[in-house]
């Protein structure tokens, strides 16, 4: 049978939404328990640790940015879609100066240095961006623009900056954590859940666990860029589980919040719930293989939005590159260029095949190499680099670099004419004007952005579905659309803020926004109170 142990509030997985859940409960006097397959932090600690909130944060307002609740949820609605009601996302956009004052109260800092250009990341000297479409065209006239990606302050990655700030402040709450803990099956009673079955590591020998949290760690990153490294660790770190793991079984007085991730690491169910998505960079651990997804099911949890899958192309930095013109093979524009990257991704993969290439020209090319040094980190300016000297093809015309590229001369010919002389504010795919400039200096250079599995170009992929839920409490839903006793869901395991439509900073803002929820109403005091026998 193995060991036992019990506490009020049982988080399967330790990234922001565990991490956030854990604390919602433990201060408001749960004992809870945390579990995590590997050392914690998950996709959330590989993540640029964005966080989307506007309506006039402290960053905000010291950055000198204006900004309202009613500017942020008009812009979220278009991109938010269905994916919540319009209740939780008036919720969500009202409350997001206490979002960021909640974390920064937990240790995480935020900067205030504004971001001067568009970029798809902000260089290490800001911490306020535009990390959406929210001055792309269509976009600007629904609400006034306004950078809402806030960065954390500190050394290393920004994602492990968030992510350790928060673990700091989950053990300082006298929150048990036991990492090395799989998550095997659910322990249910009837139709309710009350507890966890697991396989530990934390009674094996020290050597067993060294080598699973080093071949864990690794296979993370940098084994997120090298996919063959990366199952080779992972088959290390699982013969360690095969060998050492002991059972282990966790009773959850008032309930389960699964918060593991979602499935970007399962290929059999990308195959059958997004077959389009193929050759981009999975973003994600090993863990992101649909087990909370999987466990939500098994006890009567359903689905929604499986086949949702973020892919980002990004154009920027250099910011030069929005005035290139983004086409396919047939030489027709894609779609605004100064869209999010990942819009650009979507369209690229769902309306053209996952083939594009930009446009540009010898002037913009100039600009975009004198831009990159102030306007990269070091990721970026490589994949720059590599974007302008391998992945290019150059030429004195139109006609010829579309040829050398295999793109349809005739039709590059007829749109590079029609955004050149298009009048200002008339962009024929609705770029803003000040991203619009005619490409008129030879030579012309063609930027293949297709999607294909690259180390040095990646196309990361990050899955959006999960699990259905109460949007009140975040309760998991059966197929009647009632609640599964004791059994909650977070962050990318749960249908969330961003299952339709994703731009930066909006998933670890639905991490914490779900996380919070589910800690919340499994807490005393929050509304999930229930008698056990």
């Amino acid at each position: 049978m193995g060991e036992e142990i019990e506490a009020d509030v049982v988080v399967v997985g330790f990234g922001v939404a565990g991490a956030c859940a854990a604390l919602e409960a433990a201060e408001a006097g749960a004992e809870v328990v945390v579990l995590d397959r590997f050392g914690g932090g998950g996709t959330s600690r590989l993540s640029g640790g964005i966080v989307y909130a506007g309506g006039g944060t402290r960053p905000q307002r010291a950055a000198g940015v204006t900004d309202s609740v009613e500017d942020v949820h008009a812009y979220l609605r278009a991109e938010v879609g269905d994916a919540v009601s319009p209740a939780t996302l008036r919720r969500f956009c009202a409350g997001g100066p206490e979002m960021i004052d909640w974390l920064e109260a937990r240790g995480v800092r935020f900067g205030d240095a504004l971001a001067p250009y568009k970029t798809s990341y902000p260089s290490r000297r800001h911490h306020l961006y535009y990390s959406g479409s929210e001055a792309a065209g269509g976009f600007r006239d629904l609400a006034r623009p306004a950078p809402r990606g806030h960065r954390p302050v500190g050394r290393g990655t920004s994602g492990k900056v968030l992510h350790t700030a928060l673990a700091r402040a989950v053990r300082a709450a006298g929150v048990r954590i036991l990492d090395q803990t799989r998550v095997t099956g659910l322990i249910r009673d009837g139709g309710e859940v009350r507890g966890v079955e697991c396989a530990t590591l934390r009674t094996a020998a020290r050597p067993a666990r060294a080598l699973h949290r080093t071949a864990a760690r690794l296979a993370a990153k940098p084994g997120i860029y090298l996919p063959a490294l990366a199952r080779r660790l992972h088959a290390v770190a699982e013969r360690v589980e095969r060998r050492r793991a002991v059972p282990l079984r966790i009773r959850a007085r008032r309930g389960v919040v699964l918060a593991a991730g979602g499935f970007i690491a399962d290929r059999e169910l990308l195959r059958h719930h997004a077959p389009r998505h193929r050759g981009g960079l999975p973003l994600g651990t090993r863990a992101d293989d649909g087990s909370g997804i999987r466990l939500g099911r098994s006890a009567g949890g359903t689905t929604a939005k499986l086949g949702n899958v973020s892919v980002w192309r990004f154009i920027t930095p250099p910011s030069e590159f929005l005035h290139g013109v983004l086409v396919d093979e047939h030489g027709k524009r894609v779609c605004d260029e100064s869209r999010y990257g990942a819009a650009l991704g979507d369209a690229l993969v769902h309306h053209h095949g996952g083939r594009g290439w930009l446009l540009i020209d010898a002037e913009t090319r100039r600009r975009a190499l004198r831009s990159l040094p102030r306007q990269t980190v070091w990721f970026q300016l490589l994949q720059a680099l590599h974007l302008l000297h391998r992945r290019a093809v150059t030429a004195p015309t139109i006609t010829e670099v579309a040829e050398l590229a295999g793109i349809d001369p005739a039709g590059l010919a007829a749109t590079a004419h029609a955004h050149d002389t298009a009048a200002p504010g008339a962009d024929p795919v609705g770029k803003p004007a000040e991203f619009v400039r005619p490409l008129r200096t030879p030579p012309y250079t063609l930027l293949d952005l297709s999607i294909r599995p690259s180390a040095a170009y990646p196309c990361p992929m990050l899955t959006l579905g999960g699990l259905r839920v109460d949007e009140d409490t975040g309760a998991v839903l059966d197929e009647r659309d009632r609640p599964v006793p004791g059994l909650h869901a977070a962050g990318r395991t749960a249908v969330g803020l961003c299952s339709n439509s994703y731009v930066s900073g909006l998933s670890l803002a639905d991490c914490v926004f779900s996380g919070r929820r589910a800690g919340h109403w499994l807490a005393p005091g929050g509304g999930g109170e229930r008698a056990h026998g």
